[in-house]
């Protein structure tokens, strides 16, 4: 586990477009926390790290379950929210985006149970005071370890 402090706005777009830069194809990140906590900020800053085109606005899929977006890799953006398990997200198909050439950022992913790949990024943002967000990361059984090693507020 790693805990990173993010003390405003500015330093979570940072990690956000630094996690866009370094995705992998076939990568998945998890974004729990409650609401308002900044997933969907987040994994806006995970668009431009990716090259998604700024008039390709990434909006929260709570309503719409899942969003595409294009980029130097497909972003495959999902939440989960309305969704009340495993069985709904398999006969949606949207398991199947795991194991694609894209990237994948889950919210809610809990709901996804067993379905994430161990090889995933989980990340669990909490707000702090105003724009601050404390995140605890769990770099699964994949490549993420070292990748969020390379991370620095002051690049």
């Amino acid at each position: 586990m790693k805990t990173i402090l993010l003390q405003t706005l500015a330093d979570t777009l940072a990690f956000g477009r630094f996690l866009g830069q370094v995705a992998q194809p076939g990568d998945v990140i998890c974004l729990d926390g409650d609401l308002g906590a900044g997933k969907t900020t987040l994994t806006q800053a995970i668009a431009q790290g990716l090259e998604v085109p700024a008039n390709d606005y990434v909006t929260s899929p709570t309503f719409a379950i899942f969003q595409e977006y294009h980029g130097r890799l497909p972003l495959y953006h999902m939440d989960f929210y309305r969704l009340t398990g495993v069985a709904d997200i398999q006969d949606m198909g949207l398991d199947e985006y795991f194991f694609l050439s894209g990237l994948t950022v889950l919210e809610w992913c809990e709901r996804a149970g067993d379905l994430v790949p161990a090889n995933r990024l989980k990340i669990n943002l909490t707000i702090g005071s105003d724009e601050s967000r404390r995140l605890t990361c769990d770099p699964g059984g994949g490549a993420w370890k070292k990748r969020l090693q390379e991370f620095n507020l002051t690049a």
